[in-house]
């Protein structure tokens, strides 16, 4: 049995969920269920708020723009978040985007925006992260938001995880070429950091300071040089399959 229904239309909505419930739907997305999906009266759409599990609605319909929800029952319960903190250097718009989307599906549950001395993107659009976060996780039935944090320093950010939490260092620098032997060997049950620089790559400066920190685990990322977006998708599939809700 499937553990999703992905043949109806999922929707993030800002009201809190319980049997019975009724809401009047914003204009966009009524607009979007009515005059782009072309659902009508009855027609029954998923829903969620990232804090009380999947609901299926109705649609009630009352103008060519504007409809109403009505909550019929629970699908699926609010899981726990994912505890997984995913740090990176922001890239340019379109590269920035399809790595949040992708982190969002690959089980990220906090986005920790970090600053690095080769970072080139320096000025942040929360509100369009927000709204790629929200995307990825009405697309591939994700109930929990990761949690998007403001952009730090890099020593700062790193500074602020708990002493027991692994850092996973992704390290293009790293003379192995081989991410699987130091991931298999680390202890299991940790609480997870995974760290990705620029395409800049991290100065000698950055490398140092995070190799000298405890509880760090430098890992490669293969043999070739990978662009941002494509490391963020290698090194959660990675750590997710050896030490991540994969394993």
């Amino acid at each position: 049995m499937p553990r999703y229904d992905f043949t109806s239309q999922r929707l993030f909505v800002d009201h809190d969920l319980q049997a019975g419930a009724r809401f009047e739907l914003d204009r966009a997305q009524a607009n979007y269920l009515l005059n782009v999906l072309r659902l009508g009266d009855g027609d029954h759409v998923l829903l969620f708020n990232g804090r009380d599990g999947e609901w299926r609605a109705d649609l009630l319909p009352s103008g060519r723009k504007k409809a109403d929800l009505e909550l019929v029952s629970q699908t699926r319960p609010q899981p726990t978040p994912s505890d997984l903190i995913y740090l990176f250097a922001p890239l340019k718009q379109a590269r920035m985007e399809y790595m949040v989307q992708k982190a969002v599906e690959m089980g990220a549950g906090v986005l920790q925006p970090v600053f690095t001395q080769f970072t080139q993107m320096r000025k942040l659009n929360h509100d369009r992260m927000e709204a790629q976060i929200i995307e990825a996780a009405e697309q591939c039935g994700i109930l929990s938001l990761p949690v998007l944090e403001k952009g730090l320093p890099l020593m700062g950010a790193v500074e602020r995880l708990t002493d027991e939490r692994l850092l996973i260092f992704c390290d293009e620098g790293e003379e192995s070429q081989n991410p699987l032997l130091p991931l298999t060997q680390a202890p299991k049950g940790k609480p997870l950091a995974i760290l990705v620089g620029p395409e800049g790559g991290f100065s000698e400066d950055e490398r140092s300071a995070l190799r000298a920190l405890p509880n760090t685990l430098t890992i490669p990322l293969g043999p070739r040089v990978l662009r941002g977006d494509t490391a963020a998708v290698a090194a959660l599939a990675i750590v997710q399959a050896t030490l991540g809700d994969w394993h």
